[in-house]
């Protein structure tokens, strides 16, 4: 894998891949995918889901992302997008929406859910609490990953159906997986590191092979 977010843009010929964009860093999400060659959309509509093959849920404020989903009609229509099978990467507020349980939710939040994890949103403290390190993820390859934690939720628990990919030196668990879904309690757009998005595109290009091959 290249692991370089600022080579120049390749020409678009892989999936169509959606953002969505309510609230949040998603302009850097989009910028990360164009460079890997997915045709990168932002999503704010429910009819536009109907037209990507993946969908990456930026960080920002999950109460926020929570209710303007909600007010712009797109929570259920992808609450039955991800129970269908759509491919989603949440990172920090999107890996909150996409945990079947919330710890420490504010009156009302809800979550799109998906993984079977429980998240604790800003574990880590505030915006001055912020911080970097490396993560060895073997997924990814022998080089560590250095991660930026900001207003960073934990996984609290993992079910059964999900799997860990890794966990900060204290043992706390900061990224998971379950099938399609994948989820990081950092922020892999703003490092320069483009692995976890070349993780998910594998597998978003997995599921349109698989869709393709089923319609033959």
């Amino acid at each position: 894998m290249a692991g370089n977010a600022t080579a120049a843009p390749a020409t678009v010929s892989g999936p169509r891949v959606g953002v969505l964009a309510l609230q949040g860093d998603f302009r850097e999400h989009l910028a990360v995918l164009r460079g890997l060659g997915a045709d990168a959309v932002p999503v704010r509509r429910a009819e536009e889901l109907e037209r990507i093959d993946g969908l990456v849920i930026p960080g920002g404020e999950s109460s926020v992302m929570d209710k303007l989903s909600r007010a712009f009609g797109v929570a259920e229509p992808l609450k039955a997008a991800i129970a269908a099978g759509l491919p989603v990467y949440g990172t920090c507020a999107g890996l909150i929406m996409l945990a079947d349980a919330i710890v420490d939710g504010i009156a009302g939040q809800q979550s799109l859910g998906g993984l079977d994890v429980a998240v604790r949103r800003n574990a880590f403290g505030s915006q001055v609490d912020s911080f970097e390190t490396d993560l060895d993820i073997p997924q990814l390859g022998e080089e560590p990953v250095h991660a930026v934690f900001i207003r960073a939720p934990i996984v609290e628990s993992v079910g059964e159906k999900a799997t860990v990919l890794a966990r900060v030196p204290d043992g706390r668990v900061v990224a998971v997986e379950q099938g399609d879904l994948l989820g990081t309690s950092f922020h892999p757009e703003i490092t320069g590191d483009t692995r976890f998005h070349e993780y998910f595109l594998d597998k978003v290009r997995a599921r349109v092979g698989a869709r393709v091959d089923a319609a033959v």
